[in-house]
């Protein structure tokens, strides 16, 4: 049983007891407010004739009984943060055990345009995030998207030592994604950004104290009224003047309510994790950082969004008729409440939309972690700058079964060219596709699918899928074009480690010969460095003219009447091609 397995086997186990208990005290609390209920009825019963002991006895059993309807929704709650848990620790056994079944495929962010993600199947199903995505909230897997496909090299080693640190917080990991899973909110965190920032305040200074001193001379008056000094004319003539100050602002009110309401419950449930964030503690520059971005000088910014939460929570109370009418009408009070929501508005609104991102930082980096905590085998990148791009030991793809895996050990120096030949099925795609994906996880941070992973950082591009498209009436052939001068045009403003696999496969042969050498000349001539898979063994002679590129191939071997595959990478030129024996054996021809 290897280490991770174990960890969330424990885990699962402690929370189903934790469950279990907390189950019974529900049903016990349940029980318990029954019997407070029957006992209320039986004293207003019993002690009907007698007043002073009935209110006495009814109001301590009403506030009993509250009580208890508070601690079992307490407890509810918690109930629901264990099932979670419970729900988590199984996700990960079967990503263990093999099975991916349940996670989300990403398929909404394929982009056939972008440097490589669509060739190497980042997103969809099987893809990598689908393995590797545990994001809880929306704005945290737009964050691990934005991750994946950056295609930056920038600070790779900060980025390291963040997840390392992470990873060996798999309890606040998991506490962290219980409590995101349980966030349901109506309006997304651009909508609420973007009201708050388009808002216009339309509240007059005034109402910081006007609603307040409306209120003490409302008061005034009802005492003066009681006292029969002077006559309820002077009430209801004041509660039309209080109707009529309201009532000049209630277009605005009603717009501000409107967007008000739809926030409420994120706020009120973001501060949470805000909480979560705040009170651990954090060693590694990029995550103090980020924990810094969300501390201000005099409040918690988990504290600041739960008072602005209770705040709109009161303005929502607005919709109780007397409240509507009597307490606007003798104590302003929607003007009041406009106006903190607007004075929160004004002191808040720069730092709010930071607030939000450290929380979707934290969900997306929590994805990387717990990538890095599944697989503690692999091996996190040593950064150079040297003569060598990528030197490899036993480099696999991480999305294959240890038992299915076939690695190779590969060193691939700067300016250098690898052309990759061999049979059918013996190899070559999933080589290209180990390779990308290497490089990708080596620059978000991850540790790569290798025993050991030496590499200088650099960027990806790849032509690995390409296909015609009826809705710009493109054929193939003109496609691969469009993707092979989007290549060119970008090296030449960067540097980019280019997979090809195959080059214009639209054409044919004799053409198809003459324009891939001319292209590997111009890629070589470029400086860049990269690998070519093709079928075309007339490619691999560019290398007896071109000191920069290499032959590799994948070989295929028929014994016994039979294809077998060693799936290992050897230097030279493929010699064994199975396509017509493969026709055969399919009783094709």
């Amino acid at each position: 049983m290897n280490q991770p397995l174990e960890f969330y086997t424990q885990q699962k186990q402690l929370f189903e007891k934790e469950l279990s208990l907390i189950n019974r005290k529900l049903f016990r609390l349940s029980m318990i407010r029954l019997v407070v209920f029957l006992s209320i009825v039986f004293c207003v019963w019993f002690f009907l004739g007698n007043i002073k002991v009935l209110v006495p006895v009814i109001v301590l059993e009403i506030v009993l009984f509250f009580y208890l309807v508070s601690k079992y929704s307490d407890l509810k709650l918690l109930k629901q943060k264990k099932q979670q848990l419970i729900y988590i620790n199984q996700v990960e056994i079967n990503v263990i055990q093999g099975d991916i079944s349940d996670l989300d495929f990403g398929n909404e962010f394929k982009d056939p345009t972008h440097f490589f993600s669509y060739d190497i199947d980042l997103f969809g199903k099987g893809s990598f995030f689908q393995y590797l995505n545990r994001t809880t909230i929306k704005t945290g897997k737009e964050k691990l998207v934005s991750i994946f496909t950056s295609n930056t090299i920038e600070g790779i080693e900060e980025k390291q030592e963040a997840i390392r640190e992470l990873s060996n917080k798999p309890k606040w990991r998991q506490n962290f994604s219980a409590t995101g899973s349980l966030i349901n909110v109506d309006a997304s965190i651009k909508t609420i950004v973007n009201w708050l920032s388009l808002h216009k305040s339309f509240t007059p200074k005034t109402m910081r104290y006007l609603p307040n001193v409306f209120g003490v001379f409302s008061l005034v008056l009802f005492l003066l009224s009681y006292l029969d000094l002077i006559p309820n004319s002077v009430i209801v003539t004041w509660f039309f003047i209080g109707l009529g100050i309201t009532g000049a602002y209630i277009k605005k009110i009603n717009n501000l309510y409107l967007h008000a309401n739809k926030a409420k419950e994120t706020f009120k449930q973001y501060h949470q994790l805000l909480g979560l964030i705040e009170k651990e503690i954090f060693i590694s520059e990029i995550l103090q950082k980020k924990q810094q971005e969300i501390k201000t000088e005099h409040k918690k910014a988990s504290q600041i969004f739960l008072e602005f939460s209770k705040i709109l929570d009161a303005f929502d109370q607005r919709n109780n008729m007397i409240i509507g009418i009597f307490a606007n009408a003798f104590a302003l009070r929607d003007l009041h409440h406009s106006y903190k929501i607007e004075q929160w508005i004004n002191i808040y609104l720069e730092k709010v939309e930071y607030w939000f991102e450290v929380i979707a930082f934290f969900d997306a980096e929590n994805s990387l972690a717990n990538f890095k905590f599944n697989h503690p085998k692999f091996a996190f990148p040593s950064i150079n700058s040297g003569k060598k791009t990528i030197e490899a030991k036993d480099l696999g793809h991480p999305l294959l079964p240890d038992e299915k895996r076939v690695t190779s050990s590969v060193t691939i120096n700067k300016e250098e060219f690898f052309i990759i030949t061999g049979a059918n099925m013996a190899g070559k795609s999933t080589f290209l596709r180990t390779v990308s994906l290497s490089i990708v996880m080596a620059n978000i941070g991850l540790p790569v699918c290798a025993s050991e992973f030496n590499y200088s950082p650099i960027k990806l591009i790849t032509s690995m899928r390409t296909s015609d498209s009826l809705t710009e009436d493109e054929s193939y052939f003109f496609s691969e074009l469009k993707r092979l001068k989007f290549i060119v045009d970008s090296i030449e403003k960067d540097n980019y480690f280019i997979i090809l696999d195959e080059i214009l496969k639209g054409t044919n042969s004799t053409d198809k010969a003459i324009g891939s050498r001319k292209f590997v000349q111009k890629l070589v001539a470029s400086n860049s460095t990269g690998i070519i898979a093709t079928h075309d063994l007339s490619l691999c002679e560019i290398a007896n003219e071109l000191s920069e590129v290499k032959n590799y191939y994948f070989d295929a071997e028929i014994i016994n009447d039979e294809l077998h595959f060693d799936y290992a990478l050897k230097i030279g030129i493929c010699k064994n091609m199975n396509a017509s024996f493969l026709l055969k054996k399919m009783e094709i021809v």
